[in-house]
């Protein structure tokens, strides 16, 4: 009999020159495993360690997976594919985490959790050792970027970094995580969430780095950048679509105050209105365009789940419908254009009255852009959707 197929639980830790504290992270794996009941095994992801980190692990009877390509997400994917457990307990080497506690994971498993995230952060009844976090993690980057993602994403944890957690393999297969450095562990993450994976969070302890001699592999500015570009590859919704609709309807408040000409406390809204307000609706416009090629594209490539607006938008807004509302407003914008070019030839192609003649030369224009962005945009789009036919 194969006995990889009778291992539940694996303990996996990514591996990067950590021979000061591999052993003692090992050795409470092992203690974990032994509270858990299970038949479990320890995996080392060694990522191309130049310290003992190998020889010690192999020592202590770890499987050790040699990931050539570089990058924690790298190092992850590469010891999840070699993990025989149907669920899997993730944390970092650095002896920041207790994998002693991986019993309280697998309660949760076997509760029905998919995902089991630690929390470190008090809001969600964790605790922080002294010199464990610095300040700007504790108080300002983890917390803002862990309600972001909340708010965003709907995800049901209070501290999106902590590197302690656990999931089942099946879900791991289902998500299609693609990230190679350290936005993976927060891909996981996000992608649960939307898939609709049942996620549960558990109170931690983090404590200090267990390593003297080598500096921490995080870096402030830089993973704090990579999580916030993340955050807005993989939500078009408020990269284009909030703020393209936010810049349409103040486009179109400007129309309405200038348009008629309006005068509000003292200030009169006027031709040079209706430029700027057009030039908010262009932008706005292309910006939800852009929102609509994104989430299509990520739904193809797998990025993002399938999601029952865009199935909508492409059953309602299919390519001879868009055709034609392009070309209704290409034909309005080039009649009010045409309107000017009249006006120009009656004062004899001289001087015009600006303030007249571009209430009918700006509109014009904006709508003849809009009609041309649409046609182009319904083909376009229509391309991106072929992928979506079954």
């Amino acid at each position: 009999m194969d006995v990889t197929n009778t291992i539940e639980l694996s303990i996996l830790m990514p591996c990067l020159n950590e021979a000061e504290t591999l052993a003692a992270c090992i050795e409470k794996a092992r203690l974990g495993i032994e509270r858990s009941g299970l038949r479990g095994e320890i995996l080392v992801a060694d990522n191309g360690s130049q310290d003992a980190s190998v020889q010690i692990a192999e020592e202590l009877g770890a499987r050790v997976i040699h990931v050539e390509k570089k990058g924690y997400g790298n190092a992850l994917a590469g010891g999840i594919r070699a993990a025989s457990g149907k669920w899997i307990v993730m944390g970092d080497a650095d002896q920041s985490y207790d994998f002693s506690e991986a019993d309280r994971f697998v309660e949760k498993f076997r509760e029905g959790s998919e995902l089991v995230m630690g929390c470190r952060l008090p809001s969600g009844g964790g605790r922080i050792k002294p010199g464990a976090m610095p300040f700007s993690h504790r108080w300002l980057g983890n917390p803002l970027f862990s309600q972001m993602a909340r708010h965003m994403f709907a995800v049901p944890i209070h501290d999106i970094y902590c590197g302690l957690r656990g999931f089942t393999r099946e879900l791991y297969d289902r998500l299609n995580l693609q990230c190679e450095g350290m936005e993976f562990a927060t891909e996981m993450i996000i992608k649960a969430s939307l898939n609709g994976a049942r996620i549960s969070e558990i109170p931690i302890t983090l404590h200090p780095d267990g390593r003297q001699t080598q500096a921490p592999h995080l870096r402030t500015i830089r993973d704090g950048w990579r999580t916030l570009r993340f955050f807005l590859v993989l939500s078009p919704r408020w990269l284009f679509l909030a703020p393209g609709f936010l810049l349409v309807l103040f486009g179109l408040a400007g129309y309405g105050v200038a348009l008629p000409g309006l005068q509000i406390a003292g200030i009169t809204f006027d031709a040079h209105t209706l430029l700027f307000s057009s030039l908010a609706i262009l932008m706005g416009y292309q910006s939800v365009l852009f929102a609509i090629c994104a989430k299509t594209f990520a739904i193809n490539e797998g990025l993002l789940p399938r999601d029952p607006q865009v199935d909508w938008f492409f059953k309602t807004i299919y390519l001879e419908r868009g055709l034609a509302i392009g070309a209704l407003a290409l034909v309005a914008g080039l009649i009010l254009l045409g309107a000017a070019v009249l006006q120009w030839k009656a004062v004899g192609f001289g001087h015009l009255d600006y303030a007249v003649t571009m209430r009918w030369a700006i509109p014009g224009a904006t709508l003849t852009s809009l009609g041309f962005q649409t046609i182009l945009s319904s083909f376009f789009v229509s391309i991106l959707g072929m992928k979506r036919r079954p």
